[in-house]
């Protein structure tokens, strides 16, 4: 579904990705690990059209979106969640999830029924739909970035470390709801998570990132069991 090809990434001067090569299938969950600063969040900005300085290919179901614009790429099917949510905090959260349906309002679109999608996977949204985004609690919060991102109706869901801030028991919560919308819909995903055992225990294959480029490509089951892997990402150092 998505093949991303020696893609190589500036901000201004400055290489932050260099050569990377990543390709997720259609329904799997793919996880990318490292570090803060390894270059994890800019991949799923290139992919999302919002870095213009790039080199190399990324090609979605066969067609080449690398220097697409974003609203372009989410009409084709991609949809981002980005670190900190990026929420209008002033708007309500029936109002947060409509914005992100804009791409498809003038197409018949059935609005409704995307509400109702919605709600079933975060049912707290629908009590809290005429309420202001910026008076939810952190993991409800989130919900609604996740929602939101859902409303454009993507086959491929980018999530940017999305239980990041948030209290062990809910960011257990948002990690098995993206498990089931993966299991249920078939949507792919590729995910940034700073929780790394639970980014592989949810996914098929990672990537392991160091310094802007890819250092490991392995299945995530391979990876929980490598001792190198869990000293230096998990801060353990026996198997998990």
């Amino acid at each position: 579904m998505l093949k991303i090809e020696n893609l190589s990434a500036y901000y201004d001067n400055i290489k932050v990705l260099k050569n990377i090569s990543i390709n997720v299938k259609k329904g799997e969950i793919v996880s990318l690990i490292g570090a803060n600063g390894a270059g994890k969040s800019t991949i799923l900005n290139a992919i999302a059209g919002l870095i213009e300085q790039k080199e190399g290919k990324i090609l979605f179901n066969q067609n080449e979106i690398t220097y697409k614009k974003t609203a372009d790429i989410v009409k084709m099917g991609i949809s981002l969640v980005p670190e900190g949510r990026l929420l209008f905090k002033p708007l309500t959260v029936k109002d947060n999830l409509l914005l992100g349906a804009f791409t498809h309002l003038k197409n018949g679109f059935k609005l409704k029924d995307e509400f109702e999608f919605i709600y079933n996977i975060f049912p707290v949204l629908k009590e809290r739909r005429n309420q202001l985004a910026g008076t939810l609690s952190g993991g409800e919060q989130q919900m609604l970035a996740i929602g939101r991102a859902l409303m454009s109706k993507p086959t491929l869901l980018l999530l940017d470390e999305p239980s990041t801030g948030l209290a062990p028991i809910i960011a257990n919560l948002i990690l098995e709801t993206i498990h089931n919308l993966n299991k249920n819909s078939e949507t792919s995903i590729l995910l940034v998570e700073q929780n790394v055992k639970a980014a592989l225990l949810i996914s098929s294959r990672a990537y392991i990132i160091e310094n802007g480029g890819i250092i490991i490509e392995e299945k995530s089951s391979q990876l929980l069991g490598n001792k190198e892997i869990i000293r230096a990402y998990l801060g353990k150092t026996k198997e998990v």
